[in-house]
């Protein structure tokens, strides 16, 4: 168990800072004080975990017929949702979540790979003999 808590940690760790940097990027992103930009981390992590996948199968044929845009939908949706839960989290409006949760995707992506050092535990590695099967 406690093999697991150290990458839910990190990752905590990284959606908090992504956070924090795009609310002093974005003017309509704001925290009243460091415990609401915890928990709305934590919560984010959570709604993308439970129920981004719901959304995800639910709206899944206007996410083909958009070729996957949707999806930014979905994200955005996601954000504005943990702002709605908690009480010290704003979102002026859609497109502030809607650009927001695009940077947030990126900047994650950037920061998890100079935290982790892009390092995966799980290397695929030819076979010595050459054949696959």
């Amino acid at each position: 168990m406690l093999d697991e808590l150290a990458p839910f940690l990190i990752h905590w760790l990284i959606t908090s800072i992504s956070l924090w940097v795009a609310s002093h990027l974005f003017r309509g992103i704001r925290f009243a004080d460091t415990s609401s930009l915890v928990v709305a981390a934590l919560l984010l992590g959570l709604a993308n975990a439970i129920v981004k996948p719901l959304l995800i199968v639910l709206t899944l044929p206007l996410t083909i017929l958009t070729f996957g845009g949707f999806l930014l939908v979905i994200n955005a949706l996601m954000l504005s949702l943990v702002s709605w839960l908690v009480s010290g989290f704003t979102v002026s409006g859609f497109w502030t979540a809607f650009f927001a949760s695009i940077f947030l995707a990126l900047f994650s992506f950037v920061l998890s790979a100079y935290l982790l050092g892009g390092s995966s535990s799980h290397q695929i590695e030819m076979p010595h003999s050459g054949m696959w099967l």
